[in-house]
């Protein structure tokens, strides 16, 4: 049986959330006749404690296979999605299919990759002031952007951001999260296995050491390193196997690494590169 796992509040004015959620970046753009799959993705996560879903309308199909995967259970769920649109009359479009999938709202809306993000704020927060979206972020992976993606968390205007973080991926540890805690904004860990870069990662014998904090995969190694900075609120690994989001979701309890455990995963990291 999974231990309980952690929760943390996302954000100032955001829920409180399980640490470990679930990304459907190239996992669950599927063909109707494949629509199992997710679905029992979703429920592997959901009956592991998980909370957090994760989508974009840039994924292809998977805001639907979502929406579908859910079901009658999208009271358990926090639906984070994004608005990636180079026009407000495009991204209106996207909520207004996401609300039907979804249940008529939506917890976390994004801008995806800050594209146009002055328009959309304007109207997203007037859709927010209606109650169909509650909190507003905005999300990049690219650290060209980045200084981009401050300016919008000093505005006031979002409540969360997602940025990429993983050994390989560290550069948001010098502004991106410093800048979070101090506006105490929520932080969606995006890419915690560098999009499959960081995998299948070393074998058993090397992760021994982290046995004592409930690690017994890479994959559970790199969540806990990245959860074990206290100012990252979840993490959302993709994943298409129900087996996995189970582990997954066992790397989402204390205890959390020390800075020995972390610096362990970054060498065993960096013999991967």
């Amino acid at each position: 049986m999974l231990r309980v796992m952690e929760r943390r509040k996302l954000g100032r004015d955001g829920p409180e959330v399980p640490v470990i959620g679930l990304g459907t970046w190239q996992t669950f753009d599927l063909p109707a006749a494949r629509q199992r799959v997710a679905d029992l993705v979703v429920g592997a996560t959901l009956e592991a404690g998980g909370r957090v879903v994760d989508s974009s309308p840039m994924y292809g199909r998977a805001e639907a296979v979502l929406g579908q995967a859910l079901g009658d259970r999208r009271e358990e769920a926090v639906v984070a999605t994004k608005i990636w649109a180079r026009s407000v009359e495009e991204g209106r479009s996207q909520l207004t299919a996401q609300l039907q999938h979804f249940g008529g709202r939506i917890d976390l809306e994004q801008v995806h990759n800050l594209m146009a993000w002055p328009d959309h704020l304007v109207w997203l927060e007037g859709e927010r002031d209606r109650g169909t979206v509650r909190l507003l972020g905005a999300t990049h992976w690219s650290p060209s952007a980045f200084g981009e993606l401050a300016t919008v968390m000093r505005s006031g205007r979002v409540q969360a951001v997602q940025i990429p973080l993983n050994p390989f991926e560290r550069q948001v540890e010098r502004e991106g999260l410093p800048l979070a805690e101090d506006l105490a904004l929520g932080v969606v860990v995006m890419r915690p296995f560098g999009e499959g870069s960081l995998l299948p990662g070393p074998d058993g014998n090397a992760l021994r050491p982290l046995e004592p904090f409930g690690v017994t995969t890479w994959g559970q190694a790199l969540l806990k390193w990245a959860l074990s900075d206290r100012r990252v609120h979840v993490a959302i690994p993709a994943t298409g196997s129900p087996e996995h989001a189970r582990e997954n979701a066992a790397a989402g309890s204390p205890p959390w690494f020390g800075p020995e455990e972390r610096s362990l995963v970054e060498r065993l990291a960096a013999e991967l590169a």
